[in-house]
């Protein structure tokens, strides 16, 4: 007997292709008016699927196309958004982007449209993810709840396991084009499977999450599994006296720190004094061409790596490839957009477009740290005494210029004792420097081939105090 046929067929044709992108953005340049005109698109799919209790919650599946177009008009610029595609409503968003245009103010950063640029030709997109269907999804997080369920009940443990979690997939078209004969187009698909386990005594909890381009490497079952093992393992926890220690980060805990490096490596906020990279007292200097970070510290971007989401283009369409931003502790380059780079005498390596410094944060962005070659649990058998984090929660940055960040240890924080997990501790608060982190590592473990970080060892690490959340 032949399967049923999924409610909502994801076909791949539900973004824009290459010459149907170009038929648009021809379009809608012939409709403005502007002395120079920025087509942006971003044509695609997404779907999700959140359980919880045993049962899937809430799931959802969506298809745009979304337009900007900007408008320079002298030096004044202004855009307007549709994802409405007729002829009319096309010249109506056009004409309306010119006429903001024209109110706005002169903008004394303005720069000139880019000419025709050339691309790498990248491939991040997956069919499997494309096309990943309600029913795919719900057989998934089955898998995950069923892996999780049979972990509890070979603990012999009483109640039931509650199990949640989220699984969102997209994949579509991003697309550039202006008047000046620009025209960049890139398709690319991600998805991302996380599970949370609480034990049913309100004492335990655990997560596993992953992510990837391609579908065929999430492992479900795997996560189900190292969910619930976290959850049976951290019930009753016991309170350790906050204060500085060595930690085993693992790579979700890691990757949740190193987003403050990308934001830093912005050249403008650099030289301004407004970052980690700042030269004190030196009238403007950066600390280009100096040590860091500890030796064994690289940060490198590449849109070609399947573990760093991000297009060969950026917003105005200029090109990016590989660069390395920190290399054994130096810190080798900054970020450097058009106007920025203009104004310093050097070369652009940025077109810009995303406003006049830079943040950071997240999971680290579109920068990856090099791996080491020990595995997690060589990192734990080399610790005599040390707290092993899964992940961080409500993390947020106190101070920019240190990257001093706060958040709290989250769903399975362990003591390690003579080089193995002793006994599950109540979480904690941290207040920590990642500066004085990636001075202060131990060592770099091997890349789970899906995180921005790999696993590390950091001696001196500051818990600042207990946290009752579980």
């Amino acid at each position: 007997m032949s399967s049923p046929k999924s409610l909502f067929q994801q076909p791949a044709s539900s973004f824009l292709s290459r010459d149907e992108a170009k038929t648009l953005t021809d379009r809608i340049l012939g409709f403005s008016k502007a002395d120079e005109t920025r087509v942006s698109i971003r044509s695609g799919w997404a779907g999700n699927t959140r359980y919880a209790g045993g049962q899937v919650t809430t799931s959802g599946d969506t298809s745009n196309t979304t337009v900007n177009i900007q408008c320079t008009v002298g030096k004044k610029r202004a855009s307007a958004t549709t994802n409405v595609l007729d002829d009319e409503s096309l010249r109506r968003t056009a004409d309306l982007a010119v006429r903001l245009a024209r109110l706005s103010p002169d903008d004394p950063e303005l720069m000139p449209e880019l000419g025709p640029q050339t691309y790498a030709n990248i491939s991040n997109y997956f069919e499997n993810t494309a096309n990943l269907s309600p029913e795919q999804r719900a057989a998934a997080a089955k898998k995950s709840i069923e892996t999780a369920e049979g972990v509890w009940k070979g603990a012999n443990a009483s109640g039931a396991l509650f199990m949640a979690g989220f699984l969102d997939a997209e994949a579509g078209a991003t697309i550039v084009a202006n008047n000046k004969g620009l025209f960049a187009y890139h398709r690319s698909s991600s998805v991302r499977l996380s599970n949370t386990a609480r034990t049913p005594d309100g004492t335990g909890s655990g997560w596993a999450g992953s992510n990837a381009r391609d579908w065929s490497l999430i492992d479900p079952a795997f996560l189900g599994r190292r969910a619930s093992t976290k959850a049976v393992s951290s019930r009753n926890p016991v309170a350790v006296e906050p204060g500085l220690y060595t930690v085993v980060l693992e790579p979700e805990a890691a990757s949740q720190l190193i987003g403050q490096v990308s934001g830093a490596l912005n050249a403008r906020s650099a030289e301004e004094g407004r970052n980690a990279f700042s030269q004190r007292g030196a009238n403007g200097g950066t600390k280009l061409g100096l040590k860091v970070f500890d030796e064994r510290v690289t940060f490198y971007s590449d849109p070609a790596d399947p573990n760093i989401l991000g297009d060969p283009f950026d917003a105005e369409g200029f090109p990016q490839g590989r660069n390395v931003w920190i290399e054994n502790g130096l810190l080798k380059q900054l970020q450097y957009d058009r106007f920025w780079a203009q104004k310093k005498g050097v070369q652009a390596n940025s077109g810009g477009g995303g406003g006049r410094g830079g943040g950071g944060g997240g999971r680290g962005g579109n920068v990856r740290m090099m791996p080491g070659t020990k595995s997690l649990e060589q990192l734990i058998a080399e610790c005599e005494r040390g707290i092993l984090c899964t992940h961080f929660f409500y993390t947020n940055v106190l101070d920019p210029r240190s990257m001093m960040l706060t958040g709290i240890t989250r769903d399975g924080t362990f003591l390690i004792e003579k080089g193995k997990v002793t006994k599950p501790v109540k979480n904690f608060r941290f207040n920590q420097s990642i500066v004085q982190m990636l001075n202060s590592i131990e060592e770099i473990g091997k890349s789970d081939g899906a995180s921005p970080a790999p696993p590390m060892r950091v001696k001196d690490f500051n818990f600042a105090s207990l946290s009752d959340a579980v």
